[in-house]
């Protein structure tokens, strides 16, 4: 049975996806929901840079990190969970904070990358690359990134939790979870990054993201996806260069 604090993180997974679906429902569906009495999911759904403004942009971010990095990192929750045993359920959400709290300030940088992209018209309102050279740019540095000694340094902690919490144990849960988050964000920044090129509100890059960040942690999985992708990245940014497209 699942103690409190796993149905606490699940809710918070399941939560954050639901209210992405409803920020990508289609404008127009959701002007039709005013009928309804719906104006503060309208409100709250209105993401784009020119309407929503700086704060509710950096939300959509943080709901994206929350939804897109806490199931990356369930492996590593559970680890900790086994080794504490008992005493890690009173100290899980610390851990849980700490990671989310990492993902937090990523997603306030994002946020304002995105409002800077929107002013030079290099992104759409819904976050969509409208420049080439600025997908070329970001397929090629996520690429160029797979097979840095800085990502690969990061998902070797990340396959490996034990061995993790058990150098940083005497930290206490809320430095660990600072520490995991920034090993997580070492090795997922330059692919959430895609989010510009792939679409910023585009539930379809959300969860194959997901997955495949999800998977390159996994030791068995993970060790034969990182450089293949970066290949795959790399010959993605190649082709819009010589087609244009």
């Amino acid at each position: 049975m699942l103690g409190a604090h796993w149905l606490m993180l699940f809710g918070a997974i399941l939560a954050s996806w639901v209210v992405l679906y409803a920020m990508a429902i289609p404008a127009e569906l959701r002007n039709a929901s005013r009928l309804f009495g719906a104006e503060f999911w309208v409100a709250l759904c209105t993401v784009t840079p020119d309407l929503a403004g700086y704060g509710r942009v950096a939300l959509m971010w943080l709901l994206m990190c929350t939804a897109m990095m806490l199931p990356t990192a369930l492996p590593a929750f559970a680890a900790y969970d086994d080794i504490g045993q008992t005493g890690a359920k009173t100290e899980f959400p610390h851990l849980a904070t700490g990671f989310i709290a990492v993902w937090a300030g990523f997603s306030l940088l994002a946020a304002g990358l995105q409002m800077a992209l929107f002013q030079f018209d290099l992104v759409s309102g819904f976050g969509d690359s409208r420049s080439v050279w600025l997908s070329m740019l970001l397929l090629a540095i996520a690429g160029g990134y797979q097979f840095s000694t800085l990502k690969e340094a990061c998902l070797s902690k990340c396959r490996a939790p034990v061995t993790f919490y058990m150098q940083h144990w005497d930290e206490g849960a809320s430095r660990m979870g600072l520490r995991l988050g920034a090993t997580c964000l070492g090795c997922c920044w330059a692919l959430m990054l895609l989010a510009f090129v792939g679409g910023v509100m585009s539930l379809a890059f959300m969860g194959l993201a997901t997955l495949i960040m999800t998977l390159e942690k996994l030791p068995e999985i993970g060790r034969w996806l990182s450089r293949p992708l970066g290949y795959a990245l790399l010959g993605g940014a190649g082709w819009m260069a010589t087609t244009g497209l």
